[in-house]
């Protein structure tokens, strides 16, 4: 049997609806009951150069970061550090048109190469566009993971043939392992999009790289 329900018990049963959501929404104390996604987990973000850093929830950093993006201690070490890094890999490549066996070397190196030139004079650019010193150095290599020290350098200067190919790929490997924790620890650090970007594409890019090179290895 259809049961029709009047009007003004309709509107009783809405109002009871509205009640349970409205009590939904608070917690125990009666107030409204807070997200954890935009609270998170707390964030130390660098301050500029000559500034502290802070400490902001993850909502917190995210907003300042929507809000300003002006580079931070961390972008502009990047930028310098990376800038240092990419030329010790293009010092590598140069020697694999002569030195190694492998057409497959030679490919994978002059891959590299007409990747890395572009990104350090884009890294140079930013730089000079940010007043930062594109030709601060400075850094010593055993702060920047993945560098190959003067005697593993030395030492593929003078390989030739299977035993380049190797060391090569060896030393190749370990540089862009070196390269994505750096982008990584950026884009966790840093502030600044572009600089954002920019490591975003060297950990896609070599993350590739590193699986061709395994599989040739």
């Amino acid at each position: 049997m259809l049961v029709r329900r009047s009007p003004r018990a309709s509107l009783v049963t809405a109002s009871l609806v509205a009640v349970v959501l409205a009590l939904g929404a608070c917690d125990d104390s009666g107030t409204p009951a807070k997200s954890g996604a935009a609270d998170g987990p707390s964030v130390i973000a660098p301050g500029r150069p000559g500034e502290a850093a802070e400490t902001l929830s993850a909502g917190e950093a995210a907003k300042k970061r929507t809000e300003d993006d002006s580079p931070n201690s961390a972008d502009f070490a990047y930028a310098r550090m990376m800038i240092e890094h990419h030329t010790q890999a293009l010092e590598m490549t140069r020697l694999a048109p002569r030195q190694a066996e492998s057409s497959r070397v030679k490919a994978l190196a002059a891959r590299i190469s007409a990747s890395q030139g572009p990104e350090i004079s884009s890294m140079k650019g930013w730089l000079d566009t940010h007043d930062g010193d594109a030709h601060a150095t400075g850094h010593q290599h055993e702060e920047m993971p993945g560098m190959a020290t003067e005697a593993q350098l030395k030492a593929l200067r003078v390989a030739r043939g299977k035993v380049f190919d190797r060391l090569f790929l060896k030393l190749m490997i370990t540089h862009h392992d070196g390269a994505i924790s750096m982008a990584t620890d950026v884009k966790a650090q840093g502030n600044n999009i572009q600089i954002e970007e920019m490591a975003d594409d060297v950990i896609a890019q070599q993350t590739s790289e590193i699986s061709r090179m395994r599989a040739m290895s």
